[in-house]
């Protein structure tokens, strides 16, 4: 595990382009700061914003009645910093994962970080798998999402398991991935702030052209989720069928009397060949394009383009990479 850690953040991207990194765990994961430091190392300048404290499982919530206190974390970025030439910018914001995408893109970064303007988002690397219906629910990918309803290409990763917190892997996995992107990404997006609006829609043609434009124009990103034990290759598979059973536990609170609390006690995942759930339940990387608006928005993914993006290439990345 360690050489192939080593390997890869040693190995040199085609671009270095800057980043924004955010997550829902919190400015002081570990996940997020391994992964800053990572990227740091090969050279992207970075700006990360993220969330004071752990918001996990809030989906797209925003803040909108109250102040969120923002702060820089130099000692965080001095702690983090390999590559002396690329600038790290840390901050946090006492607000959602959601919250802290918008401050980032919708001008409230631009004054404080002017010297990193983000060519894509990433979102992790999050604590726990987000599979399947998790993808509605959790902070990581809701982040992901919002960057790209913004126009910001980007990528939601997960470690998914809680067994350990060892982010080796999925910090590889990460860099694979970004290698692959680094053919697409070589601009400042043309559709960031959506100038044009819905006007400005790629055909609904299946070629791996268009399909780069759907994920460039920021109405598709990628869903990233490394397992608990990985076996060094990836899968480009749809979302997979998970279900959470007794989901509720009933508790009496001598402070406010009956109370609830909210935890899958049992999760069954379907047995459905090439879903996310199968790839990482046998060892393997699974990458899964999703669509950012709802499917009849005027920016929906068409189902034809959603399947054709779904479609893998021989390391088993999308074939539109």
């Amino acid at each position: 595990m360690m050489n192939r850690f080593h390997n890869a953040i040693s190995a040199r991207v085609t671009m270095s382009f800057p980043l924004l990194l955010t997550n829902d765990d919190g400015i002081h994961s570990p996940g997020l700061q391994k992964l800053a430091s990572a990227l740091n190392e090969r050279g992207h300048p970075i700006v990360v914003l993220a969330p004071l404290t752990e918001q996990s499982a809030v989906g797209m919530k925003l803040t909108l009645r109250d102040d969120m206190a923002f702060k820089e974390h130099a000692d965080i970025a001095d702690r983090l910093r390999v590559n002396e030439s690329a600038p790290l910018r840390v901050f946090s914001l006492d607000g959602s994962p959601c919250d802290c995408v918008i401050v980032a893109i919708d001008g409230g970064l631009g004054a404080w970080a002017p010297e990193v303007e983000p060519w894509m988002c990433i979102s992790g690397i999050n604590r726990g798998p987000n599979l399947s219906v998790d993808v509605l629910h959790s902070g990581t990918v809701s982040a992901a999402r919002e960057s790209a309803l913004y126009g910001l290409p980007s990528l939601s990763v997960s470690l998914a398991t809680y067994s350990h917190e060892d982010y080796s892997d999925s910090i590889v996995a990460t860099l694979n991935v970004i290698d692959g992107l680094s053919k697409l990404v070589t601009k400042k997006p043309e559709n960031l702030l959506r100038p044009n609006g819905s006007a400005r829609i790629p055909p609904e043609e299946s070629d791996p052209g268009t399909i780069r434009s759907w994920f460039l124009d920021g109405n598709l990103f990628l869903n990233l989720n490394v397992p608990e034990t990985w076996d060094g290759s990836f899968q480009t598979v749809p979302l997979g069928a998970r279900w959470y059973h007794n989901a509720t536990d009933m508790l009496q609170k001598d402070s406010i009397g009956v109370a609830f609390e909210v935890g899958a006690a049992r999760i069954v995942d379907e047995d459905l060949e090439m879903t996310d759930c199968t790839a990482v339940i046998s060892g393997k990387a699974a990458l899964t394009p999703l669509a950012s608006w709802p499917q009849n928005h005027p920016l929906g993914v068409p189902q034809s383009v959603m399947e054709s993006s779904n479609e893998m290439g021989a390391d088993g990345m999308p074939g539109w990479f």
